[in-house]
């Protein structure tokens, strides 16, 4: 048995598992250990601090100790155990497959490990330090933090979310509910997960070529990236340096990639999702990096869902979306920074802005500004005021198609929530139309669902419901 024999059977081990491949630092622990090398020659090797390798070094033997049975694998005795693995209890069976029968703790010869190797991995546990590996980050196009409020769930989610190695994380809501600053809150918590941390916005629309040739131009240190060779599969989908595309970055290194302002390559009098032209190839990247194998993730924030990210998604898939919703008692802190008045009537006015922190940021000021402070003077009007809201909203109902904004105004003229079984004479569409239109308006987080009776019924906010009126 060599190193290749060795790393693709515990690879196997992994997979069986855990679930999932070895990642590229996993591997080079195991490269160095059969190669009789220190924590520290390894950890130089792969730009790493001396006692994450020898944390991530713990668990891969601890994995190794659980899958053969053993009652400890170590670094000392991981090649020996290994090389001393009867040869007629494992086997290759096509595809790299592997095939293990009647593995014991006799088919193992343990070699005493040294006492320096022995006494390091077992007190390692015990161990604390502030030393962290060395994260490489560029957030340029990341804004400037916001106050922020409290979103511990949503925190937590997402963690868990990375922590289980899911690769493409999309965060969803309208303008202004805190996509921006719950990604710029999450970076500190999980950013020694990674070696790269990349926030692009989208703003401008890069085409894809340029997107990725920036990206890898940063893991490489800032060294040009040459163009790609004409005679290399795809030519025009990969951004190049020395053969390699984008894809194996990500998997030679841990990388977080936030893109943000999604929905500007996303058509505008179109169903939700769909690409303008030229832009198409984005949908496969996201797609191939949904599916392929690496241990990077990929954050993309967004007013509308991609169209191929529901068919990806899933419980237990590597492929998530975060529907981001209004603040509850937490948005009272904006009313306590605007110095509002009568606390008791707070919790209307975040219902009726739906908790969105921006809106409420705006309709705080109009408040102090016109009402002084008082809030139940601005509620005593019979029709909501949107001042500054109306701007933004607009730029949300200008993306939408005919038939989208059809939909919309007959919500808008249905007190109570709708049920899209009945379709009435004055909506000009057909019950498949109509299912589009209401799957593409709740991929632009633009309708609310309510279940009444068992059924699902539609409705919209009330602010929306006043843009729509005003407008009519």
């Amino acid at each position: 048995m060599d190193i290749e024999d060795a790393l693709e059977f515990v690879d196997y081990l992994a997979l069986t598992t855990t679930g999932k491949h070895l990642d590229s630092l996993q591997k080079a622990i195991l490269r160095g250990a059969w190669n009789n090398q220190k924590y520290k020659e390894i950890a130089d090797r792969n730009h790493r601090s001396e006692k994450y390798v020898k944390e991530v070094g713990f668990k891969l033997w601890k994995l190794m100790s659980v899958a053969l049975g053993e009652e400890q694998v170590s670094k000392a005795n991981f090649r020996a155990k290994l090389e001393n693995l009867q040869v007629s209890n494992v086997s290759l069976v096509g595809n790299g497959c592997i095939h293990i029968r009647n593995i014991s703790a006799d088919t193992f010869y343990s070699p005493k490990a040294s006492q320096s190797e022995s006494l390091e991995e077992e007190t390692f546990k015990e161990q604390t330090s502030n030393t962290k590996p060395k994260v490489g980050q560029d957030l340029g196009d990341a804004p400037e933090p916001n106050l922020f409020y409290n979103r511990t769930s949503e925190l937590t989610t997402l963690q868990n979310w990375i922590l289980g190695r899911t690769r493409l994380i999309t965060i969803l809501g309208l303008s202004g509910i805190g996509k921006t600053a719950l990604t710029l809150q999450l970076i500190p918590q999980i950013q020694h997960e990674f070696d790269y941390i990349i926030w692009r916005s989208l703003r401008n629309s890069p085409p894809l070529a340029s997107l990725q040739t920036d990206l890898i131009k940063f893991c490489r240190g800032g060294a040009p990236v040459p163009a790609p060779s004409v005679s290399a599969p795809y030519p025009e989908e990969r951004a190049t340096t020395g053969g390699l595309p984008l894809l194996e970055y990500l998997r030679s290194h841990r990388c977080l990639i936030i893109l943000d302002d999604v929905q500007t390559i996303f058509s505008s009098q179109q169903l939700a999702g769909n690409y303008q032209p030229g832009y198409e190839n984005y949908g496969a990247f996201f797609k191939q990096i949904a599916e392929s194998s690496h241990n990077s993730c990929l954050i993309l924030l967004s007013w509308e869902k991609p169209r191929e990210i529901a068919a990806l998604e899933g419980e237990n898939r590597p492929c998530k979306s975060l529907q981001l919703n209004g603040l509850g008692a937490e948005a009272q802190e904006i009313f306590r920074e605007k110095g509002l008045a009568e606390p008791e009537k707070w919790s209307e006015l975040i219902d009726l802005y739906r908790g969105n922190p921006l809106w409420l940021n705006i309709v705080a000021t109009l408040i102090q500004d016109l009402f002084g402070g008082s809030v139940s003077e601005f509620l005593s009007y019979d029709t909501l005021f949107l001042g500054d809201l109306e701007s933004l909203l607009h730029q949300h109902f200008d993306r939408l198609t005919a038939s989208e904004q059809q939909a919309m105004g007959w919500l808008a003229s249905t007190p109570e929530p709708a049920d899209i079984s009945k379709i009435p004479e004055n909506l000009q569409l057909s019950r498949a139309e109509l299912l589009n239109v209401m799957q593409s308006l709740g991929r632009r987080s633009l309708v609310e669902t309510v279940q009444q009776n068992g059924r699902s019924h539609f409705t919209i906010a009330p602010v929306i419901r006043e843009y729509i009126t005003n407008k009519k």
